[in-house]
């Protein structure tokens, strides 16, 4: 919006008699050209020396400011607010509606109708948390008498906003705790003998998790635990852990991942983990045949598998465990509430415990909001003899440097992995490919050297082979997509060769570099590419600067905003209508504190005041607390 006086009046046709009314605005700071197409009328509107309010974008054309069909009101002009305006809404509208008008029909609505609405929260939560009453606060944050009130105004419907959410994260969590779940035995003999099938001892931070674990599933109550840690610090032994303790215990489990190429992974993963243990592991993913699902959909529900690995095939109405007690989610932001319910239910009798993991840390906001639900543990170290990744980048000048230096690391006897966004060329994003630049690599660059290429739409067995013959170095340089993101282990590969880093996200490019750095040898990111953008040169410029995967998820949320950070809002993010989670981080706390402590005092008593408070809250907000609750 702009606020100055007019200076200038002047219309004229144009030869194909297309009318421009023009006039000149200024202020202390400058001056602004604006211009109306076939609106002649306006010249009996506009006079000198009026004082305009205008709406529009402002351009730069031949180096002066611009607004062409702005929005305009003559503040001089006695139209309900007069010579006296102070802070004026904009509003949000279609062409039909202009910003007077509908700002006249607000102000009605306001004055007549805000001192009807029933404020849910007691004197003493307003007075606890200094909030505007919410009477005032309507009429604040559509006509404020000033800066200072319109400020109060939103925060305290930002905190209604946050409250209302909460309310049901704790009203969710509260009511898991209220269904049967499975009791575990986890004595001495059990422990003994799942440690003992790790080749390598758990950190403090691992074993600790492990006893937040141990409490859920020794439990009456289901576990519903939301499993947190780096790249590399050990998130799938912990899992391992809670896999075995349950089958131990005569239980099926199941582990859930978001897509086929993962869950692969992940069947690789855990049946090395378990290739000394009696546990019969099936993977089952949407791409099997008729005949073969059909077969081991019935080995499902005889109870002849102990671990289900598999997909969003895992939750179709036709997967029946005999007794399910355990269920694994892995990257859980890919999935909606929904999704988590419904594998819960596969269990007949009890509901099953819960354990969700990510791949990265998950930001503080987050873990309020999507992740409210759930108790939280996290892995906060990394296992002993890793050397911190060092994180380069490569210009195109350093192309060849970069090879180099490549060589010098695999004539030590390491290897290294060249990763590109794309499988094919695309001519439109000028983008190189792994196919492509696997010929060039072979040829051109890397003729001594034996260079492999592996990618997401090769067949699971071809997959599998090129994975297991670079593990065993038979190749000395794998070319790939992103499908080496997540779940694989080279410890001898020491170099993560990116290309068009540009094209990657944040949290991408930290997957990628976790896939190094898994030895005691010093492992080297190369980070290939020009990025042209602010937001794809603050990426390089994080990546540059730490190894640290919190620090790294924060500022992949402050970039791209919540819902790019998880894709869409179907995998549980909230829509809110003035909250931020990000800026109002602080507000959201307060408010996750107040309906936590509303929901679980109103629990000691039905006659309590909270109880009362919790009623009042539950009945006002029924539908957007039955929104919230299905994700």
């Amino acid at each position: 919006m702009v606020k100055g006086n007019v200076f200038n009046v002047k219309s004229y046709n144009t030869r194909g008699w297309r009318n421009i009314f023009e006039i000149s605005v200024a202020d202390d700071t400058g001056l602004l050209m604006v211009k109306w197409f076939n609106q002649p009328y306006l010249n009996d509107i506009f006079q000198m020396n009026d004082q305009v309010l205008l709406y529009g974008r402002v351009y730069v054309y031949k180096q002066n400011l611009q607004m062409v069909n702005p929005e305009y009101e003559i503040v001089s002009q006695d139209d309900g607010f007069g010579k006296s305006v102070g802070i004026l809404p904009v509003y949000s509208l279609s062409e039909y509606f202009s910003q007077t008008r509908f700002r006249k029909l607000m102000k009605t609505v306001v004055d007549e109708q805000s001192g009807l609405i029933d404020d849910v929260f007691t004197a003493d939560i307003l007075k606890k948390r200094k909030l505007m009453s919410i009477t005032s606060a309507i009429k604040n944050i559509h006509f404020p008498d000033s800066f200072k009130n319109l400020e109060k105004a939103q925060r305290r419907l930002k905190y209604d906003e946050f409250f209302i959410f909460e309310t049901a994260m704790a009203l969710r969590k509260r009511d898991i705790k209220q269904f049967n779940g499975y009791k575990f035995r986890i004595g001495p003999n059990v422990e003994d003998h799942i440690y003992k099938l790790f080749p390598f001892k758990l950190t403090n931070s691992q074993q600790n998790v492990i006893r937040d674990i141990q409490e859920d599933m020794c439990s009456e109550r289901p576990m519903n635990r939301l499993l947190q840690g780096d790249v590399g610090s050990g998130k799938t032994a912990v899992a391992v852990y809670a896999l075995l303790s349950a089958i131990a215990n005569g239980f099926q489990t199941a582990f859930m991942a978001p897509t086929e190429i993962l869950a692969e992974q992940h069947y690789r993963t855990l049946s090395a983990y378990l290739a000394n243990a009696d546990v019969r592991i099936l993977l089952l993913t949407g791409g099997a045949k008729t005949k073969i699902r059909k077969e081991n959909l019935e080995r499902i529900k005889q109870g002849e598998i102990d671990l289900v690995i598999g997909t969003h095939a895992l939750i179709e109405r036709d997967v029946e465990f005999k007794k399910l007690g355990l269920v694994v989610i892995d990257e859980q932001h890919k999935f909606g509430v929904m999704q988590r319910t419904c594998l819960r239910q596969k269990s007949l009798r009890h509901k099953p415990d819960v354990l969700v993991m990510t791949a990265t840390p998950i930001p503080r906001t987050l873990s309020l909001t999507v992740f409210g639900d759930l108790d939280i543990s996290i892995i906060d170290e990394l296992p002993p003899g890793r050397t911190p990744v060092k994180t380069y980048r490569v210009t195109p000048r350093k192309q060849r440097d970069a090879y180099s230096f490549i060589r010098k690391e695999i004539e030590k006897g390491r290897q290294a992995f060249v990763v590109y966004p794309l499988v094919e060329e695309s001519e439109k994003l000028d983008l190189k490919s792994a196919t492509e630049e696997v010929k060039r690599l072979k040829d051109e660059v890397f003729p001594e050297l034996r260079v492999g290429l592996l990618h997401g739409q090769m067949k699971p067995e071809m997959k599998d082979k090129i994975m297991s013959e670079f593990i065993n170095r038979k190749y000395d340089i794998l070319v790939s997509t992103i499908v080496i993101e997540v779940g694989i282990d080279v410890p001898n590969a020491t170099v993560m060769a990116i290309e068009h880093t540009e094209r990657f996200g944040l949290a991408q490019l930290h997957q990628l570099r976790g896939r190094i750095g898994r030895s005691s040898y010093q492992s080297y990111c190369l980070l290939f590419g020009t990025p042209k953008s602010a937001e794809s040169r603050q990426r390089l410029k994080t990546m540059l600067a730490t190894n640290d995967g919190f620090k790294i998820a924060e500022e992949d949320l402050r970039l791209r905003g919540p819902g790019e950070f998880f894709g869409t809002r179907q995998h549980g993010l909230p829509e809110f209508k003035i909250g931020d989670i990000i800026n109002d981080y602080a507000i959201l706390k307060l408010a996750r504190d107040d309906a936590f402590e509303l929901v679980n005092e109103s629990q000691k008593s039905k006659t309590s005041k909270k109880q009362i408070l919790l009623k009042r809250i539950t009945e006002s907000f029924k539908d957007k607390l039955d929104l919230i609750n299905t994700g």
